[in-house]
């Protein structure tokens, strides 16, 4: 298999934080590939990079062979990112904000219709085209914003937390969909501190603390390497990082979503 994305020694400065240390790992076509850790531990950072969204400090990151500094148009044009942040508008229909998007990325006026209608159909969302979003569930704008995000074809898609905020039946419903996406081809990288998502979704993951890799591989080769395939992969992060990551659960309407959404970006 071909690697989609290569990052070497990538470094992330803020004045005298250093919040990515130079990390180093790659991403093969139509894999799923988990970055995990609590707040703080640079997963945002590092996904904001890869999406040119922020600038490297030092190292360098990759993106079907074209550089996320030198040729960060050409990136953007290979990318889908769902953010942590609302990006959906509430005060648009779901179709109305799959039109927006596909105009966004440069779809020719006779696919966008067939475009969005496979979308929604895709996530599930059929019925729902024509219901303003402020009215959808939390799970169900996060299906939007998949949506959105792919509606073009991206070679790699990034999804920043994409079950923050989400009980715990809304969670594997987004699962179930990102699954489909990476059977139908699409290559992943995702963030979560949910472990138990990552040892459920991910072909490989890389076990982040304060900026550091601190061990990466498959689920099982993780466990293996603390001796014990029957632990959870929070266990796992335990033994490297010295402590468990605490979950939490929410639910609510559109505007709890974003609440919550705008405090995990805002812990990063």
């Amino acid at each position: 298999m071909s690697n989609i994305l290569e990052v070497k020694n990538l470094t992330k400065k803020f004045k005298d934080f250093t919040a990515v240390n130079s990390i180093s790992f790659s991403v093969e076509k139509g894999e799923i590939f988990g970055l995990v850790g609590p707040n703080g531990a640079g997963k945002t950072t590092t996904i904001k990079i890869l999406s040119t969204l922020l600038p490297l400090t030092s190292g360098s990151a990759n993106i079907g062979g074209f550089s996320v500094i030198k040729d960060a148009a050409k990136v953007r044009r290979l990318i889908g990112y769902v953010p942590q942040l609302l990006s959906a508008d509430g005060s648009l229909t779901g179709y109305e904000n799959l039109l927006v998007f596909a105009k966004l990325y440069d779809i020719p006026s006779e696919d966008r219709e067939k475009r969005i209608r496979d979308s929604l159909h895709f996530m599930g969302l059929s019925e729902s085209a024509n219901k303003l979003v402020k009215q959808y569930s939390g799970g169900m704008i996060r299906r939007l914003e998949i949506a959105q995000a792919v509606i073009h074809h991206p070679l790699i898609l990034f999804l920043d937390e994409p079950t923050v905020g989400l009980d715990p039946l809304a969670r594997e419903g987004v699962w179930d969909y990102v699954k489909q996406l990476s059977d139908n081809g699409t290559t992943i990288l995702l963030t979560t501190h949910y472990m138990e998502e990552a040892d459920a979704i991910c072909n490989r993951v890389a076990i982040l603390n304060k900026g550091n890799i601190a061990a990466i591989g498959s689920p099982l080769e993780l466990k293996k390497s603390v001796g014990n395939e029957e632990i959870s992969l929070n266990e796992v992060y335990e033994f490297y990082v010295g402590k468990l990551i605490e979950s939490e659960e929410t639910t609510g309407n559109f505007k709890d979503v974003s609440r919550t959404r705008h405090t995990a970006s805002r812990l990063g």
